[in-house]
Order: structure tokens, then C-alpha cells, then sequence
């Protein structure tokens, strides 16, 4: 999966916004202001990455099963995962992830929020 296309895809998820909160080269997705995905451009050192929210067990089967996938970059290891954007993942894991990530975020939201958006994806 592309950095355009994980983009095109987290956009597509109700509620989400995306900006630069952490300066050029990162891109922050946001659902309803808070975030559940930051996007980091490919470097000449590293190829681009994405940073997802994600169930403790669940990050632990990943990362076991992914050499692409490690703990979450700069953030908590334990609730998030980095993943290597470098095709060894297959997208629609990688696009699975994110809806992972998505859900993970508006589960912690008060029940108006978690009601609306989960009704706005169907």
C-alpha cells in the first residue's frame, strides 16, 4: 500500500481529518480531533511508515507476524504499531489496521460520538 492510497483510505473513514500537527513529513489523521493514525513520509534513509492505534494482543500477533510491523513509534508500545510501508504487508491488512486503529479511537469516544460515527460508516 502507497502512503496516497493509506491516505485516500483513512479519509474515507467518517469523521476523520487530516494535518500536519507534528510538522512537515508527518501527517496526523484524526477522527472527531483525536488521533488514530500519523503517516511519516519516506525519508532517503527509510521508506514511509504509519503509526496505528491497536488492541495490546492483537499489536503482539502482528508484530510476530510482520517483520514490517514493530512497536509504535515515539508514542505508547504497548496500545500502537508502526508499520513499514515497504509492500511486505499486504493492503488489505494494512487497510485493516487502520480500520482497527479508527475503531479503537471512537470506542474511547462518549456513546453521541461512538453512536453517530459508527452509524455514518454502516
Amino acid at each position: 500500500m502507497t502512503p496516497q492510497e493509506l491516505s485516500d483510505f483513512a479519509l474515507e473513514l467518517p469523521g476523520t481529518t487530516d494535518d500536519e500537527a507534528f510538522g512537515p513529513g508527518a501527517t496526523v489523521f484524526k477522527v472527531e480531533g483525536k488521533v488514530f493514525a500519523i503517516l511519516q513520509d519516506e525519508t532517503p534513509d527509510q521508506s514511509a511508515q504509519v503509526t496505528l492505534k491497536c488492541e495490546p494482543d492483537l499489536a503482539l500477533h502482528l508484530r510476530d507476524q510482520y517483520p514490517a510491523v514493530g512497536p509504535g513509534y515515539h508514542v505508547n508500545k504497548r496500545h500502537w504499531n508502526t508499520v513499514v510501508l515497504d509492500s511486505t504487508v499486504p493492503a488489505p491488512e494494512v487497510q485493516e489496521m487502520v480500520e482497527h486503529s479508527w475503531d479503537r479511537v471512537v470506542a474511547g469516544m462518549p456513546k453521541a460520538a461512538r453512536d453517530r460515527l459508527t452509524l455514518q460508516r454502516g
